[in-house]
């Protein structure tokens, strides 16, 4: 049974490039009957902080990446204090009190120099040239000559990342390794301690790494938000998942939407692009207005609540669900995030509208008392306040008055909802209904 894992560290939040890894791992799993295996890499206990390791956990769920297995690498130190002293016996390591010819995962990370390492666990590299075949990058070729002896066992009894992830992969049974490919540099260190340890080599694959739309790596500013953070902006996690596959995948015939029953069925390893992604913002809110377009407006609805109940525009025990769904079908089709919606809709649900000053300036200096009072009468008058009756009487009104539609629908939108773009004016009257638009029209009747 093929075994993968997503080992991410708690020291910061989930991003799109750990959620696309976690993905393709789990994706690899579902598709193949494997295993998915959560493994959290908390080994610094300094920077790991239990605020990260809730919102990377809630974001898989979110994502709905639901692993068969969770381990805690800082509950397993002793295993690899006895591997490490096991290749000390074996003279493959030694232990050290300090020297300038070995290298720490750390000094890998940052170039920076540390402090002296005290009586550490240091392994012995042996030079040859290692060859390996990546399942997406085909083979790859090493020469262990450039490694420094490595550090295995801090001074401080702390692993270094290179070698817990040996023995882990080990003893979790890992069949296949994937990973970004920014982890390169740690496989030939990781194969040389495999075959010291006598292990079974796992399966490689490199995924490419995504870059912002201006080439570089992303960033805050092109993309790189916590997972969370995109569900707090509004975006559906089918949508999310759907344009993580995009960066790196396709299902084939250039389409660019893809179920994820289906995407367990057609995804293959091999078939991950080699080249780097490009995260583009404005194709994933695009996809995410079409899947908005298709939901349930009642699981629209489990999201939007607590959204109109954070900006007070409806009370937690004194709402009308039914009118909610209602507001959310009329929008649907024009969100791109959810959280547009309390911006876009606050007048159905507040007693006043908002009015904007350069909206009131620009339709609304001129008196319009004639033409609301004759609407009014017009619009009382209906027995069915339905949109064909309402847009009826208007321009049956505006007709009499000689006037162009467009003069009186500006000034009559502004007094109902406030702004100066949104739904058809029709619409806006019917779902705020007779007594509401009645009453906000008689405001600016001087």
């Amino acid at each position: 049974m093929n075994r993968v894992r997503f080992a991410p560290s708690p020291t910061g939040n989930l991003h799109i490039g750990g959620a696309r890894t976690a993905l393709f791992n789990w994706l690899f799993a579902k598709s193949t009957g494997g295993q998915f295996i959560l493994r959290i890499e908390d080994t610094d206990a300094k920077r790991s902080k239990e605020e990260y390791l809730n919102e990377i956990l809630y974001s898989l769920t979110w994502l709905g990446f639901l692993w068969d297995e969770v381990y805690y690498q800082s509950k397993r130190f002793d295993i690899y204090r006895e591997y490490a002293e096991r290749l000390v016996k074996e003279g493959k390591a030694y232990y050290d009190t300090g020297s300038a010819n070995v290298e720490s995962d750390d000094e890998a990370a940052d170039g920076e120099p540390k402090a002296k390492i005290q009586d550490a666990i240091i392994f012995k590299v042996q030079p040859q040239k290692i060859k390996m075949q990546d399942i997406i990058r085909g083979e790859i070729e090493f020469d262990a000559a450039v490694i420094k002896d490595q550090v295995l066992i801090k001074s401080d009894g702390t692993p270094t990342y290179n070698f817990a992830c040996v023995v882990d992969d080990a003893a979790m049974n890992m069949t296949h390794i994937i990973r970004g490919d920014d982890h390169i540099s740690n496989t030939p260190k990781q194969v040389l301690l495999y075959q010291a340890l006598g292990f079974p080599i796992p399966h490689f694959a490199h995924l490419p790494l995504i870059l912002g739309k201006d080439g570089g790596r992303l960033s805050k500013r092109t993309g790189a938000t916590a997972i969370s953070d995109y569900h707090k902006m509004g975006y559906l996690p089918q949508a999310l998942v759907n344009y993580l596959l995009l960066l790196g995948w396709s299902p084939g015939g250039n389409r660019e939407f893809i179920d994820i029953k289906e995407a367990i069925r057609l995804f293959k390893l091999k078939n991950v692009n080699k080249t780097a992604a490009i995260f583009d913002i404005e194709k994933l809110n695009w996809i995410n207005n079409q899947y908005i377009k298709k939901e349930d407006p009642h699981k629209l609805a489990d999201e939007i609540i607590p959204l109109l109940l954070e900006k007070g525009l409806i009370e937690k025990d004194g709402f009308d669900q039914g009118y909610v769904e209602t507001i959310i079908r009329l929008y649907q089709s024009r969100l791109v995030r959810l959280t547009d919606l309390p911006g876009w809709a606050d007048y159905f649900f507040l007693k006043e509208p908002i009015v904007d000053p350069e909206a009131k300036e620009q339709y609304l200096s001129r008196d319009y008392s004639r033409e609301f009072r004759l609407y009014i009468e017009r619009l009382d008058a209906l027995e069915k306040f339905e949109i064909p009756e309402i847009e009826r009487v208007f321009r049956d009104m505006v007709k009499e008055l000689h006037m162009e539609a467009k003069i009186l629908v500006h000034p009559i939108r502004v007094a109902l909802t406030g702004k100066t773009v949104g739904l058809g004016l029709f619409e806006i009257i019917c779902y705020l209904g007779k007594e509401r638009t009645i009453e906000r029209l008689r405001r600016w009747i001087k």
